[in-house]
């Protein structure tokens, strides 16, 4: 009976019995077999997981205690030492790095010269290099020769594939000199290498006498560098306390800086081409913006000792100084404590450090004739790591990262256990600076307002700087 009504209210007149039907939504389980089925049955089961925040609770707590456990496990697994290369009869003075073979090193002795294989961990060559020491080594950007320089006042040139069966060890090229050279480095692209002594030499490799020679009224220099970004520029340290910078374009000196005590060595960052590091004999290291050198930008303090040797990692971000008080400290660039120290039983003063050029060893040549290969990351695992230790190791880092200042795990990745001599080296030395610091405050407190003014701990070390 109520067919003609719905007849009437239908769109399609010409079919009376048509009947709306309001469309239902259906929805259906789908399942991905590849989200939860393993592929074989040596595969972990696979875990559906939902990261909504809502449905885990305590996320934080949780974090902070497998961060807690990250930093007990890391200080657990730090064991830096690998291995001790010994082939030295004397004291090993000098060493350098190949720039195309992270396997090969030199090192250069009291008695005569050494080439090491790191890999097999042994000595693949030696010879006389000098009479006497050998003050220094680099090897030509190409990898192909390398130069020595010793107290038999005379610059040597070698091949660097080990002579065949029969042949004599002959230098390829043997320069005279007028003095005692200290110190060598080699240009980043062309065939120019610098030396110093009694003053700074530019030679090109092709002529027996220097194309330019600087002298600032310096009667010695014990170090110098060539920049391996602004290729063309030079530092180096000399013996009245300064520290000299040169533009080998240039026929003078640009400028330099005097401090309080000597600089035995510097290293150029090799990402930030105006910056250097230069180690001193006040106990601590020194970053230079070479624009700015009224003052360091960071003073390193530490060591207890002078500081003997610095070289940069290659990423720039950190570097490692060698000290005479028998250890070996590791510094981020722009902090002002080292985040880790070496030493052992053994190891007597170092004199000598370089860090590899892929980034992971350290290699120290120290006073009882034996080179040192260290991790840079302590705690770090040598060898291929799956995927999932890849992973568990760049969480774990990361956790370290994000609660490192809470003070429990600040405690415990701060503390090293240190030689007897040196930890009363270093309350004893925080005891006199502190004493100092208060004698200052006391002066300062009873003298006319502005009369002492405060002098920073960047600008005590700097003498004047000189243009």
């Amino acid at each position: 009976q109520h067919l003609p009504a719905l007849t009437a209210l239908s769109p399609f007149p010409e079919f009376p019995y048509f009947i709306h039907i309001h469309a239902m939504k259906v929805k259906v389980l789908s399942r991905n077999p590849d989200d939860y089925v393993r592929e074989t049955k040596l595969d972990i089961q696979r875990v559906p997981r939902n990261y909504d925040p809502s449905l885990h609770p305590f996320e934080v707590p949780r974090e902070y205690t497998r961060a807690l456990n990250a930093t007990k496990l890391e200080r657990v697994f730090a064991k830096p030492f690998l291995a001790s290369l010994d082939g030295h009869r004397d004291g090993v003075n000098c060493m350098a790095k190949h720039p195309k073979s992270l396997s090969t090193m030199l090192s250069g002795s009291c008695d005569g010269e050494v080439v090491w294989n790191l890999t097999k961990r042994e000595c693949v060559r030696t010879l006389q290099a000098h009479e006497g020491f050998v003050r220094g080594m680099v090897v030509r950007f190409c990898g192909t020769s390398f130069f020595t320089v010793g107290d038999d006042k005379t610059i040597k040139q070698w091949k660097m594939e080990t002579p065949g069966y029969g042949e004599e060890e002959e230098p390829l090229n043997t320069i005279l000199g007028k003095s005692v050279f200290t110190s060598i480095d080699h240009h980043q692209k062309e065939g120019v290498f610098v030396t110093c002594g009694q003053q700074v030499d530019i030679w090109d490799e092709q002529r027996s006498s220097p194309i330019r020679s600087f002298s600032w009224g310096v009667d010695s220099f014990s170090c110098v560098r060539f920049n391996p970004v602004e290729t063309e520029l030079l530092a180096s340290c000399a013996s009245d306390r300064s520290i000299v910078l040169y533009d080998m374009r240039e026929a003078t000196p640009l400028k330099k800086v005097i401090m309080n005590m000597r600089s035995n060595t510097l290293c150029w960052n090799p990402m930030e081409a105006y910056n250097f590091t230069c180690s001193n004999e006040d106990y601590n290291l020194y970053t230079y913006d070479m624009r700015y050198l009224d003052k360091p930008f960071t003073v390193h303090m530490d060591h207890v000792s002078a500081v003997l040797d610095v070289d940069y990692s290659p990423t720039g971000k950190e570097f490692v100084s060698a000290s005479f008080d028998k250890t070996i400290r590791i510094f981020p660039k722009d902090s002002g404590h080292s985040r880790e120290v070496y030493h052992t039983k053994r190891m007597q003063h170092v004199i000598s450090i370089k860090w590899s050029s892929d980034n992971k060893y350290i290699l120290s040549a120290s006073d009882e004739m034996n080179i040192r290969l260290w991790k840079a990351n302590a705690a770090e695992k040598l060898g291929l790591l799956a995927p999932r230790e890849k992973a568990a190791v760049n969480y774990s880092q990361k956790l370290k990262e994000k609660f490192q200042h809470h003070p429990q795990i600040r405690r415990i990745s701060h503390h090293r256990h240190l030689p007897k001599s040196i930890y009363s080296q270093t309350k004893e030395l925080r005891v006199m600076k502190e004493a100092r610091r208060r004698k200052e405050r006391n002066v300062r407190k009873h003298s006319k307002p502005g009369s002492m003014p405060v002098v920073t701990e960047k600008e005590k070390h700097v003498v004047t700087v000189v243009k």
